[in-house]
């Protein structure tokens, strides 16, 4: 098995299961025309976060990590009537785009982008009163994935979901002498392995974005 063979397969589960979608395309399109990393989620891997919400009527999002907008559109959708999303971006650059491809989509008035780095942006969220949040998703910079997911769960509520993405990093994980990032990724499983505060797991993925891997964290009552 190589990556070929990885893309290839998601290719066909996305023409199969992920219909074509013109604003999720377009979410793409302009990220890509502005520069931006081709980093988002996969098709198939937005929609799981959109299924996830869905089945577990979120009415509230957290996003640390916003890119292009393109994951932040798919949780939109799947919020309950009412529901509202905040999703934190670093880049003013890629909040610009994003807040673009949110407005086209349809969900300005629900989600709100907030520029800056998100240990600044997470105490302010927490000083308005903000949470609980239902669903918390953290695509961020993995150096400072501990502490994200710490005020994930200073934000959440017992039977709230936070999934944590790129935490396999080609198998990096397992790398004690790794880079940052996996740093980053490794401290977060140490104190996830300790922790009475949650039930989680991590799943290994192939696909058109290499190998790699997603935590799932479900907020213990």
């Amino acid at each position: 098995m190589n990556e070929t063979i990885w893309a290839d397969v998601d290719r066909y589960i996305t023409d199969a299961l992920v219909p074509q979608d013109e604003v999720l395309t377009q979410a793409l399109r302009a990220s890509e025309a502005a520069g931006l990393p081709s980093i988002a989620v996969s098709a198939s891997q937005g929609k799981l976060l959109h299924i996830l919400a869905r089945a577990m009527g979120v009415r509230s999002a957290l996003e640390i990590g916003t890119l292009g907008g393109y994951s932040t559109i798919w949780i939109a959708r799947a919020l309950l009537g009412g529901g509202h999303m905040i999703t934190l971006e670093a880049d003013a650059k890629h909040a610009e785009v994003a807040r673009a491809n949110i407005a086209r989509a349809g969900f300005a008035e629900i989600v709100d982008v907030r520029l800056g780095k998100a240990l600044d942006t997470l105490p302010k969220i927490q000083a308005e009163n903000k949470g609980p949040f239902d669903l918390v998703f953290i695509d961020a910079d993995k150096v400072n994935i501990p502490q994200y997911y710490e005020w994930a769960l200073k934000l959440t509520r017992p039977g709230s979901l936070i999934v944590v993405d790129n935490v396999v990093r080609d198998g990096g994980l397992i790398d004690p002498n790794g880079d940052e990032s996996v740093q980053g990724v490794r401290k977060l499983h140490e104190i996830l392995a300790k922790d009475p505060r949650v039930s989680a797991t991590t799943i290994q993925t192939v696909g058109s974005k290499g190998w790699d891997g997603v935590t799932f964290a479900l907020v213990a009552a």
